[in-house]
């Protein structure tokens, strides 16, 4: 009798999960924002993309980045289970099983790995790998749990995406898509310590080493303003080079000056809400930045085909 109500209540446990848990594995706010700037490296590559190389390159992209992200879920279940922002998720609930996630996981990134190097290139299939293994292993299982500047090293995987949408549609590397990498690159501490500024209880009771847990809100909220200022400079190089035009050097420095005003208030102290704010912010603000950048693009080309 005993065995019997194990075997019931083992699958009531198991029938918890639905085609909703599947989808929010694969984090697709996350994944939409990362495929928007790989649509820009793709647009700013070239004025008209070929048509098989965009679809299946947002696709094969996207499909990898939602693998990412479920491993990402299988590696963090137990981190997520002990924070708030995280504790109904499907894995920290234990409404799905473990290895059916890690099967959806690795279905997800072998498809879209798979999709590049048959429909795409293989440059743009071994730097998604690359950002795969760096974002789900290397961040999430190790630096993630070792170092304050987890999120400084671990963001050469996050800030990929226009690379990987640049490399699919050339083929090839070259410095205009790596300073698109390095916008995103710089822009990401500001953008995540002060999400890590407001939660920071959180993850002092998880236990990870997060700058504000490990050297306090003051010099975080510091490290926010300067990288801040960092991330300004950077996204003056654009214009700097030739890459972008007078459009978006005033488009660029409306956003950076409305950024620096809210990285103020969270380096300032004053405001409780400021690092929330500041947080949901900086994602409108590099959205705006790749925004403003490709309508320069296009600006001129239409200018010069006038």
């Amino acid at each position: 009798m005993s065995e019997v109500m194990m075997e019931r209540a083992t699958v009531g446990h198991l029938s918890g999960w639905g085609w909703r848990d599947l989808y929010t594995l694969c984090k697709p706010r996350v994944v939409a924002v990362m495929l928007v700037c790989t649509l820009v490296g793709m647009l700013l590559a070239a004025p008209l993309p070929d048509p098989g190389a965009v679809v299946f390159g947002l696709i094969g992209i996207g499909l990898a980045a939602g693998g990412a992200a479920a491993f990402n879920h299988v590696v963090d279940r137990r981190l997520d289970a002990l924070m708030l922002r995280t504790a109904r998720r499907p894995l920290a609930t234990q409404r799905m099983p473990t290895p059916l996630a890690l099967v959806w996981a690795t279905l997800l990134s072998a498809c879209g790995i798979g999709l590049l190097a048959w429909q795409v290139n293989l440059l743009t299939a071994w730097l998604t790998l690359g950002s795969l293994i760096g974002y789900a292993l290397i961040y999430t299982a190790f630096l993630k749990h070792a170092t304050p500047q987890n999120i400084v090293i671990g963001g050469v995987a996050g800030a990929a995406p226009p690379l990987l949408g640049w490399t699919a549609v050339t083929g090839q590397l070259g410095p205009e898509p790596l300073l698109l990498m390095l916008i995103i690159f710089a822009w990401t501490p500001p953008h995540f310590w002060a999400l890590a500024i407001h939660k920071r209880d959180e993850y002092a009771r998880a236990g990870v080493p997060m700058l504000p847990v490990t050297h306090g809100e003051a010099f975080t909220r510091l490290q926010v303003w300067l990288y801040g200022w960092l991330t300004v400079a950077v996204t003056l190089l654009p214009f700097t080079i030739g890459m972008s035009g007078a459009l978006y050097l005033v488009g660029v420095m409306a956003l950076n000056l409305r950024f620096m005003v809210w990285n103020w208030r969270v380096w300032r102290g004053h405001d409780p809400q400021a690092p929330l704010a500041a947080f949901w912010f900086s994602i409108r603000y590099i959205l705006g930045v790749f925004g403003v950048l490709l309508l320069d693009h296009y600006a001129a080309a239409w200018m010069l085909a006038a």
